[in-house]
């Protein structure tokens, strides 16, 4: 049974965690709309807050994203793309907002070779040997 078993590629997170500080009002006022019903939980509340700040100042983020050239939304590397652009002589400029992920089947070299800078507002996932590798060209 035992050489049934295969290795799988481990998940990755479809979400960032973070942590943040907040006075004990605005603690309080949170907690009573959850109580009440307006929101499931704190992060649902947190989730709604971001979502509707980033909506109205979506115009500025738009303009941004176009005067930075930066692609948005999701970014995958595999090897197979990173050899087409050594072959190609042009290396890769990685600018993402959202998230860039480097397949796990590139090595640390070929990424040094083919990966001239990245710049990720958002997650940058890499195996932690890509990322020391390219870790002065990091922004």
């Amino acid at each position: 049974m035992v050489d049934r078993v295969r290795e799988v590629r481990p998940k990755v997170p479809d979400s960032e965690k973070l942590t943040l500080n907040l006075g004990f009002v605005d603690l309080g006022q949170i907690d009573l709309l959850v109580r009440d019903g307006f929101y499931a939980n704190r992060a649902d509340f947190i989730r709604t807050a971001v979502r509707n700040q980033l909506e109205r100042q979506g115009d500025a983020v738009k303009q941004s994203v176009a005067r930075k050239q930066l692609s948005l939304g999701l970014s995958h590397y595999t090897a197979r793309d990173l050899e087409a652009a050594l072959d190609a002589g042009a290396p890769l400029h990685i600018q993402v907002l959202g998230l860039a992920s480097i397949a796990f089947d590139v090595t640390p070299e070929l990424a040094r070779q083919a990966i001239a800078s990245v710049q990720v507002l958002g997650a940058f996932q890499a195996s932690p040997d890509v990322k020391a590798a390219l870790a002065d060209r990091i922004a």
